[in-house]
C-alpha cells in the first residue's frame, strides 16, 4: 500500500503556519492606529484616511527587500533587526518626497516555517512601525521549501504614505546656490552586502563572532546595525522649514541617488572630505583593496540621507536637525550644470 501524501510531507506545515499567524496578530495589533478598521486575518487590510486632515491627499508607495544582509542574520541566528531594516528603508524612501507613513505590509518567503523565527522578524517589523506611527495591516508568510534552504528566508515590504499635494518634495525647486546637507548613517544600512560579505568573509576570512578592534565590536554586530530611520526628525523639520529636495542614499551611493532629484540645469558638488567616513567602510576598503570610486558607487559611506535647502535656511535646518539628535554635515552646494553629481576630493 502506497504511503498517503500530505501537504506537510510535501514541505508545507499548516500547523506551524497557524501558530505563526497567531503570534503575528498580537504583534501587528500593537501598531494599529484609529485608522485601521479591521484586524489581521481577512483577505486585505482596511485603512481609512481622515478627510479632515488633508485637502488634496496624494498617496505614495514603495516596495523593497532587505537583500543579502539576511545572510548575516542567518549566520548570527538573529532575526529581529532585519524587520526594522525593511520598514525603515521603505519609510525613508517615501519620506524624501515629504510623505508621512500610513501602513505597511510584509512578505516572508521561508524554506521551513519556524514560528519562533517568524515572530522575531515580525517583532522587528512591529517595533519600527510603532516608532513612526505606521500600522502593520497585513502580509504574507509563504513556506517554500523548493525555493529556500532550511534556515533561510527572504523578507520584503511595501509601504503606503500620504502627503498634501502642494507639499510634495520632488527637487523641482532646487536652484544654483542652494546648499546640501548630509545626515549620518548607522552603517551599511541595507545596501552593498554582497560586496561586503565577499571581502570580509571570503577574502579576509573573518567570522561574524570575530571581534574587530577597528569597529570596537564583533563583525556580526556591526553588519546587523539597524538601518537608521530619519522620519521623526525630518517630519518635524518640515513643519518649520522648506526642504527643496531629499535623497535616500541606498544602492548606487550618493551619485546614483542624488542625481534622481536634480533639475537638468543643476549640478551637485559634494565635498567628500566634509564628513568622517565610518570605520566599517574604511575596514572593507582596506581588506578588499577597493578604490574610492567603487566604494562611493556601492556604499553610502556614512551619509544615509541628503537634503537640499536654500542658502539662507541652511544653518537653521542644520541646527534644527542637530537638536533632534541627528548628526548633520554641510557637504556641498548646487551649481549650474547638467544634472550631474560631482564627488570632489576623492
Amino acid at each position: 500500500m502506497r504511503k498517503k501524501l500530505t501537504y506537510q510531507s510535501s514541505g508545507v506545515d499548516i500547523r506551524a503556519g497557524n501558530e505563526a499567524k497567531e503570534k503575528i496578530k498580537k504583534l501587528a495589533r500593537s501598531t494599529f492606529t484609529p485608522a485601521v478598521l479591521k484586524g489581521i486575518g481577512g483577505f486585505g487590510g482596511f485603512f481609512a484616511i481622515n478627510p479632515k486632515e488633508y485637502k488634496n491627499p496624494v498617496l505614495l508607495s514603495s516596495v523593497d527587500s532587505v537583500g543579502t544582509k539576511l545572510k548575516v542574520a542567518f549566520m548570527m541566528g538573529k532575526h529581529d533587526t532585519v524587520g526594522e531594516d525593511i520598514v525603515n528603508h521603505c519609510v525613508n524612501d517615501i519620506l524624501v518626497h515629504g510623505a508621512k507613513p500610513l501602513f505597511f505590509l510584509d512578505y516572508i518567503g521561508i524554506g521551513k516555517l519556524d514560528p519562533v523565527v517568524v515572530a522575531e522578524i515580525v517583532k522587528g517589523l512591529a517595533k519600527a512601525n510603532r516608532n513612526v506611527g505606521c500600522a502593520l495591516v497585513g502580509g504574507e508568510t509563504a513556506e517554500l521549501s523548493e525555493f529556500y534552504k532550511i534556515g533561510e528566508y527572504d523578507l520584503a515590504g511595501c509601504i503606503v504614505g500620504v502627503v498634501e499635494k502642494k507639499k510634495i518634495i520632488d527637487g523641482s525647486k532646487i536652484r544654483p546656490g542652494d546648499q546640501i546637507l548630509g545626515l549620518k548613517s548607522s552603517g551599511l544600512h541595507t545596501n552593498g552586502y554582497t560586496l561586503a560579505r565577499k571581502v570580509l568573509f571570503d577574502v579576509a576570512h573573518l567570522r561574524v563572532n570575530d571581534y574587530v578592534k577597528e569597529l570596537k565590536m564583533t563583525l556580526g554586530n556591526e553588519l546587523l546595525k539597524v538601518h537608521h530611520c530619519y522620519a521623526p526628525s525630518i517630519l518635524s523639520t518640515l513643519k518649520k522649514f522648506e526642504i527643496k529636495g531629499m535623497a535616500h542614499i541606498t544602492g548606487g551611493g550618493i551619485q546614483g541617488n542624488l542625481s534622481r532629484i536634480l533639475p537638468e540645469n543643476c549640478d551637485a558638488q559634494i565635498h567628500t572630505d566634509s564628513w568622517k567616513v565610518l570605520p566599517i567602510f574604511e575596514f572593507i576598503q582596506s581588506k578588499g583593496n577597493i578604490d574610492n570610486e567603487e566604494m562611493f558607487k556601492v556604499f553610502n559611506m556614512g551619509i544615509g540621507l541628503i537634503l537640499v535647502a536654500s542658502k539662507q535656511k541652511t544653518h537653521k535646518v542644520l541646527n534644527q536637525l542637530s537638536s533632534l539628535k541627528e548628526t548633520v554635515y554641510h557637504i556641498g552646494e548646487i551649481t549650474k550644470g547638467k544634472g550631474n553629481v560631482n564627488l570632489l576630493n576623492l
